[in-house]
Order: structure tokens, then sequence, then C-alpha cells
């Protein structure tokens, strides 16, 4: 088993193309050629909340990764909120309403019950406790070709630390690099890593993603590939006071820094995700700063974004509502 230990994502994907390059065998797929690792390969984040990707090359959709984080932490499977961010989406659904994978559906309603409460209750009264396990696949409704959208990540595994930090493993039957391990995986599963240390009342600790079929669609994989020549930087690259020096990644060198996720109370955070997810932008009353800072702004950026009535004036509008984001990020 490979293991990518690393301090976030932005330097998490040169090392994997790095190792992918290295040692792959090319097989065929329903999507295309894929290069797949022979082994699986486990990726640990050690800052897990730094998790945007600078790299202009993959072109990452940041507003499509939060949201949908968003919209899962909200508990909903529906196709019509988050096509709105991602038209390509309804493709995955097997009935163009929802989606049969939907991990947040998973976490909150599928399995008859609120998972995430009774992990955070559970961990806030046994910290050693090693029984805390979040269900997102079910057999009864999984085995087999039974839909287009199995979920990938399957289980996910939340310990505390020696520090009392919430550490959380997550197990993948299948990732895409480029889409799934250090794209969206990586914001989905740090946003609900910190949702749960804050319903906890705990640090967050890290993230560690086990991917048991690790591989990159020859496609989209191959024109990125020569990033991989700076993982070398991570090994031999070394600034003052023994630090890293990697001008490429902003969170290394100080440019920018996390946004907290939730600023208030877990129940009042929730109250204002429901009102977020129902009224958007247009509502009153927000009282955690993460909306009103961070998640207004942007969504107001998107929506002017694609408003093509607005003509050329829709860039600049975008662009003044992005600067209104206090998220450095």
């Amino acid at each position: 088993m490979r293991v990518i230990k690393t301090r976030n994502v932005q330097q998490a994907l040169p090392e994997a193309l790095d190792t992918l390059r290295s040692y792959h065998h090319e097989r065929g797929s329903r999507n295309g050629p894929v290069w797949v690792y022979p082994e699986p390969v486990t990726t640990v984040y050690l800052r897990p909340t730094e998790r945007v990707l600078f790299w202009e090359d993959r072109d990452a959709n940041p507003f499509f990764h939060l949201f949908e984080s968003l919209w899962m932490l909200a508990g909903r499977q529906d196709v019509a909120w988050l096509e709105q961010f991602n038209s390509r989406m309804r493709q995955f659904s097997d009935n163009g309403e929802t989606f049969h994978g939907a991990y947040g559906y998973r976490w909150r309603h599928h399995f008859g019950f609120d998972q995430l409460p009774v992990i955070a209750d559970n961990l806030k009264k046994n910290p050693e406790c090693r029984r805390q396990v979040l269900a997102m696949w079910d057999a009864e409704k999984d085995l087999g070709d039974v839909s287009k959208d199995l979920p990938c990540n399957d289980l996910a595994l939340f310990t505390r630390g020696i520090d009392g930090e919430l550490n959380m493993t997550v197990m993948c039957r299948s990732n895409d690099i480029i889409w799934g391990c250090y794209g969206a995986n990586a914001v989905h599963f740090s946003i609900l890593l910190e949702f749960m240390a804050a319903a906890i009342g705990c640090p967050v600790g890290t993230y560690t993603q086990i991917s048991n079929n690790w591989h990159g669609y020859v496609e989209t994989t191959e024109p990125l590939m020569h990033l991989a020549d700076r993982a070398d930087d991570l090994l031999h690259g070394s600034g003052p006071e023994g630090k890293i020096d990697v001008p490429w990644c902003p969170y290394e060198n100080g440019a920018v820094e996390p946004f907290p996720l939730i600023n208030t109370d877990v129940l009042i955070w929730q109250r204002d995700l429901g009102i977020f997810m129902s009224e958007g932008a247009t509502a009153m009353g927000y009282r955690d700063r993460f909306f009103r800072r961070v998640a207004i702004p942007l969504l107001q950026a998107y929506q002017a974004f694609k408003d093509k009535e607005l003509g050329l004036e829709r860039f600049t509008l975008a662009q003044s509502k992005v600067m209104e984001c206090q998220a450095l990020d």
C-alpha cells in the first residue's frame, strides 16, 4: 500500500501524479482508458481544512465543491438544487429527480435516522470510543449494477486523538484522483470532519482516505502530469526555520488561510444552513458569519456570472461579489 502523507490537497496532487506516473497499469473502462495504481493508496491530510486547489491547469470549481458540501450536510438528494452549479450532474441520476447514492442523504436520512448527532454525542460522552462508524454503503440497495450513482466512499470512522482532536478515516472503493480524491472528496469530507468536530466541541485532526482502486482517467490525468515534477519541491525544498519552500502552495507561504466553517453553536449553524438551502441570498437573519461573509457572497457571485441577461456586466458584478467574500482561500 502506498501512503501519501501531506499537509493539504494543494500539495497532495503533485505527489499523487508523481506516484501514478512512476507505477501504473493501463486498463479499459466504461469511461475510456484508465491508469490504475496496482495497490490501494492511503492519503493522510495533516491540515484538512486547507481544502482549496490553486493549480490553474486543474481549474477546480470551488463554487460547486462548496455548495455540494453544504447540500450534503443538509441531507439532500435532489438533483434540482445541485444542478444549479453543475448541469452535468443530472446524467448521474436514475430518474432525473434524485441521486441514489447521495452522501448527505445517506448520513442523515437513508438508514431511518440521522447518524451525525449520534456519533457526535457518543464521542462527547466517551472520547476513547472506537465504534463510531458512519455508513454510506447499503448492501441491500447497492450490491450489483443497480444504479448510475453508487457510493464510492462507503464508510467513515471517527476517533478522538491523544489531544482530543477528531480524526476521520474514509474507506473508498474506487477513486478517480482528478475529480474525486484530490478534487471533490478533499472538500466534501474535510467539511464533514470540521462539522463533526464542531458538534463534538473539539479541534479538527487528520483526514485519512483509503482508496482501494486508485486511478486516473488518461483523458483528464495526462494533461496534468507535468505537475508531478513539483513533487520534488516537497522532498528537497527547504526554507527558513525548516519550512518547506513551495511558493506554489499559498497555505504554506502564508498567503491564505482557511475561514472557519462554524462560528456559532452547531444548532444555530444548521438553522442557517436550512435557510440558505431554501432561500439563499434573499433571506435575512443569518447568524453565523460563514453564511454572511462567505456562502452568500459566493452564491451571489455565481448567480451573477450565470445571468447572461446582464451581458458583459455579469463579469464585473460577479467579481465584485467575490471581493466581498472574506475567506482568503
